[in-house]
């Protein structure tokens, strides 16, 4: 028998290498892209002086309408109001405190920019930016000033202690979201004096005695920064509003994942400060734990926006006690466990 040949160990022969011709540059091509570049560099330089005049801007805006009530807690109804819808409708920069161009990314690449070598003595200003999210708690909002302005740990456990002890006093729920700005030499005095000021122009300042009367700002804020961490959306907050109240009135548990996530990262002992809520966290021993306490929590866990604290004095109209959301984040509520078990089952398969 004849050998096999042997397979070629390329099977298919080098291709020849092309004579590389020299083209001569593109002159319009070139300077187009030179301006091009210029005009995004120029752009980029102009972003902390943008935003830093729309918040300006936003400051010395006139005094928004007190805040609308249609809730009643003493004898327990709800009045839907079309004009809180409209509310409703404005975008979520309209309804917080901060500027239109104040978001994360923008604000992100401003602080970049400002920390450009000689930024500073080009543009004359050592501003800086700092972004508070809807949902915060305090000590994230401690963070996030600590980490503009060069504060260490204990320097922001510090200035924590000072908002709760010294005028103006502030507490968990009363750092308003939105974007803040200062120099980056501010002390904590000075942050505490702008937190302090938002509160009461954005907030406080809002709160009629009227409302007072029919539900404390204190509690207000509670409910809001419960419908803060359960969604991000709007008509979402107002539906669990909704469910929360009915809870309330009927004199069940509110059973707020939230608060387990508050309490467990509280007691110490987590990496994150809203850590994945287990089975067995239902048990904490925590007055934050609405699945063991009756009623609300002694305080908010979070600080939330203002669409949640609108949310949280007009609720949707609803006949549901209990809801979930799916792994796609879509919502389902019902009015009875059967059919909440239900749903459970249909969406994950399992549900008791």
């Amino acid at each position: 028998m004849a050998p096999t040949p042997r397979r070629p160990l390329m099977p298919h022969p080098f291709v020849r290498a092309r004579k590389r011709v020299n083209k001569p540059m593109d002159l319009r091509a070139a300077g187009s892209g030179i301006v091009a570049l210029l005009l995004i560099a120029l752009g980029l330089l102009s972003l902390p002086g943008m935003l830093e005049s729309e918040i300006r801007i936003a400051a010395t805006e006139p005094a928004k309408p007190p805040f609308p009530v249609t809730v009643d807690p003493i004898n327990e109804t709800i009045s839907e109001d079309p004009a809180v819808d409209a509310l409703f409708g404005e975008t979520s920069q309209a309804l917080e405190a901060g500027a239109s161009l104040a978001t994360s990314g923008i604000t992100w690449l401003a602080n970049m920019v400002t920390r450009i070598p000689g930024y500073s003595q080009i543009a004359g200003s050592d501003i800086v930016f700092i972004d508070i999210k809807s949902g915060y708690r305090e000590e994230e909002v401690a963070r996030a000033f600590g980490l503009a302005l060069g504060w260490t740990s204990a320097e922001q456990t510090a200035f924590l202690k000072q908002v709760h002890t010294t005028s103006p006093e502030l507490s968990e729920g009363q750092f308003v979201p939105g974007t803040y700005m200062v120099s980056s030499a501010a002390s904590a005095s000075y942050v505490q004096e702008l937190l302090a000021d938002r509160y009461e122009r954005d907030i406080a300042s809002r709160y009629s005695p009227e409302a007072e009367r029919v539900l404390p700002l204190a509690d207000a804020l509670t409910i809001a920064s419960l419908l803060q961490r359960e969604t991000r959306d709007p008509s979402e907050m107002r539906l669990i509003s909704g469910i929360i109240w009915n809870r309330l009135w009927m004199g069940m548990n509110l059973q707020i994942d939230a608060t387990l996530q508050y309490a467990k990262a509280s007691n110490g002992g987590t990496k994150s400060w809203w850590p994945v809520p287990r089975p067995a966290d239902k048990y904490i021993k925590s007055p934050y734990n609405t699945y063991q306490n009756e009623g609300l929590p002694p305080a908010p866990i979070s600080n939330p926006s203002t669409e949640a604290i609108l949310a949280a004095l007009n609720p949707k109209k609803t006949d549901c006690i209990f809801y979930f959301h799916d792994s796609r984040g879509k919502m389902f509520c019902s009015p009875d466990y059967e059919g909440h078990v239900r749903m459970l089952k249909k969406s994950y398969g399992q549900g008791k």
